[in-house]
């Protein structure tokens, strides 16, 4: 379906390039704001349309935090709307390279990911004549900076696209408040901004999120983060305790002098439960455990409940004789767990709010860090006190890495050539 319509500023971060546009003697744009609010499909594109009118026979690259979310966030929406246009879209995955053809011109667009300090030397070596950066602000510094490096042909220019962070961010400070300085265009957008959102998508975007999340996201700021992690869980979120699950998973943030947290999950009508928890504090307690003790402690748990059949165990990958006792028994399927703290944290406040998992009034070591688990003040970056943090910690294992995610739904349009 051909796209319509798009609002004033959307079409400006499609067209500021143009020679006949006053705002295009600028070396770079920068769009930021809430999410849905459109900013990075017309930057998308406006970078391959200013590829083709500036270039021939060119190479640029895409950047994203990694290829995977770039191909998520970018190229499942990018492609298809070049496509309707008469662009020749062909994926080389060998490569990942993007080689895209209009008419008789070609240029190839290459895809990296920039997940850490190391990404920095994938970069290195290519000179390339442009440069999208998508969700900047997750992306290391050197990663960005390397890729910046990159440009080095007459008439390059680069292209950043975030969501906001806190504000001492090192992009904030350096690119988005130095915007008139490095002569860069700064568009701010906000849900409004996207003419295709309907009343009722905005309004299920802003009861997904609260406290920083909520100001970032939604209102679009670069804000800090206070207060309780989860400020919107009140008593009467906690449901009674359920049964007769179709499906068990366990999730576990294992601890010797820390607590030890394991928490018990069933499907049921599509939800998730936490339906049980083993939580063991050895200071509490006054002596610690060995694995096998936190073992048997677990098997005990699920023989009390009658559960039976666990379909998989998520442990922290640092837990690694833990890990070992677990596989020993040859019980359980063990899977390491995703630990992106942050972004574990919104998708547990997303699951938590859209009701994709409840906690069962049982769970009362939970709900005791749930009224306790707050944000660090002070620091130069986002980090929740690392205290009443263990049954946070292994719900966040059990979101990001055991619990179907939107984020992971959908797959981008694509022509792939598998060769080299």
């Amino acid at each position: 379906m051909r796209i319509k319509h798009f609002s004033e500023k959307q079409l400006l971060a499609m067209s500021w390039w143009r020679p006949e546009n006053p705002l295009s003697t600028k070396t770079a744009l920068i769009c930021d704001g809430a999410v849905r609010s459109g900013k990075t499909l017309c930057m998308g594109l406006g970078f391959v349309l200013w590829a083709f009118w500036q270039f021939q026979d060119a190479d640029f690259a895409f950047c994203g935090k990694t290829i995977r979310s770039l191909k998520r966030n970018l190229m499942g929406t990018l492609l298809p709307a070049l496509q309707e246009e008469g662009f020749s879209c062909i994926y080389r995955e060998t490569e990942n390279l993007l080689r895209i053809r209009y008419e008789e011109g070609e240029n190839r667009f290459y895809l990296f990911g920039g997940k850490d300090e190391g990404s920095a030397a994938l970069i290195q070596g290519i000179t390339l004549s442009g440069v999208f950066l998508d969700e900047t602000a997750l992306m290391p510094r050197s990663f960005v900076e390397q890729a910046l490096a990159r440009c080095s042909v007459d008439g390059s220019r680069f292209w950043f696209n975030c969501n906001p962070e806190y504000p001492q961010h090192w992009f904030y400070q350096e690119w988005i408040r130095k915007a008139e300085e490095k002569n860069v265009l700064y568009l701010h957008f906000t849900m409004e901004d996207n003419p295709s959102l309907s009343p009722e998508i905005k309004e299920r975007y802003e009861k997904l999120y609260s406290g920083p999340f909520y100001r970032r996201f939604i209102l679009g700021e670069w804000a800090e983060t206070r207060g309780l992690v989860y400020p919107f869980m009140k008593k009467e979120d906690f449901c009674q305790p359920v049964s007769s699950c179709r499906h068990y998973r366990i999730s576990c943030d294992y601890g010797t002098v820390n607590p030890s947290s394991f928490g018990v999950w069933g499907e049921k009508d599509g939800v998730w439960y936490r339906v049980c928890e083993y939580y063991y504090d050895s200071r509490k307690e006054g002596s610690s455990r060995t694995d096998e003790e936190h073992y048997r402690g677990l098997e005990e748990l699920l023989e009390r409940e009658g559960i039976k059949e666990v379909e998989c165990i998520v442990v922290d990958p640092s837990a690694a004789s833990f890990i070992e006792t677990i596989l020993r028994h040859g019980r359980f399927r063990v899977l390491p767990a995703k630990n992106q703290v942050l972004d574990g944290i919104r998708q547990v406040s997303v699951a938590l709010k859209e009701g994709r998992i409840r906690i069962c009034r049982n769970c009362v070591d939970s709900i005791r860090e749930f009224g306790l688990y707050r944000w660090a003040q002070g620091t130069t970056g986002d980090a929740p006190v690392k205290e009443n943090d263990h049954a946070m910690d292994d719900i966040r294992y059990f979101v990001t890495t055991l619990l179907p995610m939107e984020e992971d739904m959908g797959a981008p349009v694509l022509s792939v050539e598998r060769g080299g």
